[in-house]
């Protein structure tokens, strides 16, 4: 399997800084060509957000470039990736916590992170950035939202109609060092060659359909980097435009048949 990559981000309309931090790695190993890509969104409504987002993907840049390679000689286990993830994560929670309970400051990040592997994808959430698969026919959401209306409508509380709206949109169950417990959500399923994944942080897709994602951003559109690129770029504006006050962060990776 080969990737063509694309990755856009933007401090918005409102904020003075951008709290997302992303990440896209790309590396030929002895199971072939893989590819890391990883959405952080640093807590809007916390104080050093930037600092949780970008220190999260600093440790999983780094773990792609020591541990990664280990966990792969003695062959791949899913299972093996999903107890570092989950370390990296429960680690990182500890740190960050520790370091905002010193200088009396709050701080967190979402994460979701994507490794493409030969024919699989693995996928692991905390928060509410979001990971999409787009096809030929279709663009399906792969994640769930760790927050307050997913919550709510898992009750049967509001609908999603009025889950778009709702004054607690904002508020999650978890995220990354300002939770006591965090508990990942892992997905994993099949890859074929002619598809897009796509990660996003909550502002990427808050006044944008899943619909006018698909436009812009389905396999048979997207058939370059530079295509990739432009038209990420251009759902970045058409949020501006409407008035999206979030940062704003996209990463496609397109899978394609290796040589």
């Amino acid at each position: 399997m080969d990737f063509m990559i694309a990755a856009h981000s933007d401090v918005g309309i409102k904020k003075n800084t951008n709290q997302d931090s992303l990440l896209v790695k790309v590396a030929q190993t002895n199971l072939g060509r893989v590819c890391l890509c990883i959405v952080c969104d640093g807590m809007g409504g916390l104080s050093k957000g930037e600092l949780a987002s970008a220190s999260v993907i600093r440790v999983f840049d780094r773990w792609f470039e020591v541990e990664f390679p280990q966990l792969l000689s003695g062959g791949f286990h899913p299972d093996d990736l999903k107890l570092q993830w989950d370390n990296i994560v429960l680690e990182q929670n500890r740190i960050l916590s520790e370091h905002a309970a010193r200088s009396g400051t709050r701080m967190g990040t979402t994460i979701v992170a994507l490794l493409i592997i030969k024919d699989q994808y693995f996928i692991m959430n905390v928060g509410d950035s979001r990971a999409y698969l787009l096809d030929e026919s279709q663009i399906q959401l792969l994640t769930k939202d760790q927050s307050f209306v997913q919550y709510e409508m898992d009750l049967g509380h509001i609908t999603w109609e009025e889950s778009l709206n709702h004054p607690q949109r904002n508020v999650l169950m978890q995220c990354v060092g300002a939770s006591e417990v965090v508990m990942p959500d892992f997905y994993t399923g099949p890859v074929r060659a002619d598809t897009l994944f796509l990660l996003c942080s909550d502002g990427f897709r808050h006044v944008i359909s899943p619909q006018e994602i698909y436009e812009r951003l389905n396999p048979n559109i997207c058939t370059s980097e530079q295509m990739m690129k432009d038209n990420a770029t251009y759902l970045t504006e058409l949020n501006k435009g409407r008035r999206e006050v979030d940062n704003i962060s996209v990463a496609v990776v397109r899978t394609c048949q290796g040589a």
